[in-house]
């Protein structure tokens, strides 16, 4: 199966079978290509009225900026500038970074054969509201970065700007956590709002500590899902339900700073995930979690001890009480890069699953990392043979792989990624190193794509509805403009293979070449004529065409 499935939030693909990271720290960006969106800490968002330069959609404007229809009508819980719309928008969803008219999941993954039955999107697990106050208008993307997302190149300083991106992102969303928890004081219990103070103190302090190991944390796919729910959730019991993911938040940035803490947790669904790091199962009463340079004692209500060394308590599979009440889970890291393999996680797959089949996550054991971690490392390989600054971008961008529970009655294999945590690839193990190989890199340019549309936004909303090759049913601009960039990035890909060293790669790669070159021509071709486009839309459009010319160039030299 090709990796057709479109990414961050879009059409779910069947795709090739195919998390955060070993290390506990984010890789530092280049030190030619620093992150060019500066952003605060934790610590200064309660005096910064503008936490971030935010993202372009949010304007100095009493009203409500529109936005792509990302956020249903709902009640805002938060009376700060919204993004939600008035109703919903009537378009169909969209496969691209958002719930309307762009889907929260991104799919299907071109064939040369008939194309498989195509998996629906999936939606966000709910609209994300609020975003505060006036907000001054960042500068627009550099002209180089923006042609070189849509060249599909991958440049140290392209995916330096994604990172700062995400980053501005996430510090949005907790500032908009913060300002909703300010002003509902006079109604959330007493304990609930001790809880968040005492969160967010530990928060600032293992930012103080190690602001780098904060970061990793704040930037996990999961804390992005996270975050959305909590955002979304009503006032009353589920808002102060949701608050608890600030504690899992602190917890496990104290332990990736390494610094000393102690804090007593109730755990209503007896358990704890702590994002990048693994997740705590206590079976009876409440547990208290001692922290001290990365390491981790755990006791629960009976007493009972489990201690975890540091530094951050790493090293995978599941670890246990003598009695089996307390067990910790570490995820297991991927080899060559710092993502994992997040098999635990809550959040890691939306609630409603993912595709027509309500796919749910893998879990463990059933999650396979021995197979997991053996193909990840040798489609790395094939991809560092055959395009090494690709392999080092899918390096750079993907965190996490989520495993995905296998499809029934041999339906095709699916691959995915959440608006709401891009860096994620959820996915079903591919049957070989090429497919995950196709799978990353399509499922990179779905979060790329995701994460520029925060910065500038590319379509406005709209209803006209567009065949294309990859897709049974008709799509959406954005989700042409979803499946075309992903397709792009493997026509480039397929262009270096089906010359390159993987001998087993060659007639694959060329087959699908010809196939997808006509496919993203077409699909070009709508975009092209569309006036559901911004001007940057139309501009990283016209950056498109211009490659896949030169691609179908190389294809046919002249003479």
């Amino acid at each position: 199966m090709t990796p057709g499935a479109l990414g961050p939030a879009g059409d779910i693909r069947p795709a090739a079978p195919a998390a955060p990271r070993p290390a506990l720290t984010t890789p530092a960006p280049s030190p030619s290509a620093p992150d060019p969106i500066p952003v605060l800490a934790p610590s200064a968002l309660r005096t910064a009225p503008d936490p971030v330069p935010f993202p372009s959609e949010f304007r100095a404007a009493p009203d409500p900026v529109p936005l792509p229809s990302e956020f249903r009508a709902a009640p805002d819980p938060v009376p700060v500038p919204s993004r939600i719309p008035a109703a919903p928008q009537p378009a169909p969803t969209a496969p691209g970074l958002v719930p309307d008219p762009v889907p929260a999941v991104l799919g299907p993954v071109p064939d040369p054969a008939p194309v498989p039955a195509v998996l629906g999107p999936v939606p966000d697990p709910a609209p994300v509201p609020a975003v505060l106050g006036p907000v001054p208008d960042p500068a627009p993307v550099p002209p180089e970065i923006l042609a070189a997302l849509a060249l599909t190149r991958p440049l140290p300083a392209v995916s330096a700007v994604l990172r700062g991106a995400l980053h501005a992102r996430r510090m949005l969303l907790l500032k908009s956590l913060l300002v909703r928890v300010d002003r509902a004081r006079g109604v959330l219990p007493a304990a609930v709002r001790r809880r968040f103070e005492d969160d967010w103190t530990l928060l600032e302090r293992a930012e103080r500590t190690d602001a780098a190991a904060v970061r990793a944390v704040l930037d996990y796919p999961t804390t992005g899902a996270w975050l959305a729910a909590a955002l979304a959730a009503p006032d009353g019991p589920d808002f102060a339900d949701g608050l608890a993911g600030l504690g899992a938040l602190a917890v496990a940035a104290a332990l990736r700073a390494g610094c000393r803490f102690r804090t007593t947790r109730t755990l209503p669904a007896g358990t704890l995930p702590l994002p990048g790091i693994g997740l705590l199962r206590c079976a009876r009463g409440p547990v208290r979690l001692s922290g001290r340079a990365g390491a981790l004692r755990i006791t629960d209500g009976s007493g009972r001890t489990l201690l975890l060394p540091g530094p951050a308590p790493a090293g995978p599979g599941t670890r246990w009480s003598a009695d089996g009440a307390l067990a910790w889970s570490a995820l297991h890291p991927l080899p060559g890069g710092t993502a994992v393999l997040d098999d635990v996680d809550p959040h890691r797959v939306p609630a409603g699953g993912i595709g027509p089949a309500a796919l749910p996550a893998a879990e463990r054991p059933y999650a396979d990392p021995a197979a997991w971690a053996a193909r990840w490392r040798d489609a790395h390989a094939l991809l560092a043979a055959t395009h090494p600054a690709r392999a080092a971008e899918t390096l750079a961008l993907v965190r996490a792989v989520v495993p995905l529970a296998p499809s029934a009655g041999g339906a095709p294999p699916v691959s995915a990624t959440v608006r709401t945590a891009p860096g994620a690839v959820l996915a079903q193990l591919p049957a070989d190193r090429r497919e995950l190989a196709e799978l990353l890199v399509h499922e990179t340019h779905h979060t790329k794509l995701a994460v520029l549309d925060e910065l500038v936004p590319l379509w406005r909303p709209g209803g006209s509805l567009h065949r294309v090759g990859w897709r049974r049913d008709p799509r959406p601009v954005p989700g042409v403009l979803q499946g075309a960039y992903a397709h792009l990035a493997l026509l480039d890909l397929w262009g270096r293979a089906r010359t390159g060293p993987a001998r087993s790669w060659r007639r694959r790669a060329a087959e699908r070449f010809e196939v997808c070159r006509e496919q993203v021509a077409e699909a070009l071709s709508v975009l092209a004529e569309s006036d559901e486009l911004t001007p940057c839309g139309r501009e990283f459009v016209r950056h498109m065409g211009s490659h896949h010319a030169r691609l179908g160039t190389a294809a046919h030299p002249p003479g």
